[in-house]
């Protein structure tokens, strides 16, 4: 994703919505860190929906009809989102490999 403009929502383990939007990885990790956050940081695309994301970029195929529905659209997700998962503030990928912190998941 890196062509693309991008931003990156935290969302904690039980949340149902974004506890926090961020233009950068940086401040994101900062604002976890300090607050000793757990969740799933995530890198979205600025202004197109997921489902079109990966669609577009070939991550999902679609193979029904359904998959095109509201419904599947709506609540659509895909791990080739780039993304960290962090307990109590620290980045659980840099913890056996220091490299994974500045490493893409996806695109």
């Amino acid at each position: 994703m890196s062509a693309e403009e991008i931003v990156w929502v935290f969302n904690g383990p039980n949340g149902r919505f974004p506890s926090g939007v961020f233009p950068d990885r940086a401040a994101a990790e900062a604002w976890i860190a300090r607050g000793s956050l757990s969740g799933t940081l995530t890198a979205y695309p600025l202004g197109v929906g997921v489902y079109e994301w990966a669609v577009g970029k070939g991550y999902f195929k679609v193979k029904q009809d359904s998959h095109r529905s509201p419904e599947f659209v709506q609540d659509f997700s895909t791990a080739s989102l780039q993304h960290c998962h962090y307990e109590s503030g620290r980045n659980m990928e840099a913890e056996d490999n220091p490299e994974a912190r500045y490493s893409a998941t996806g695109d």
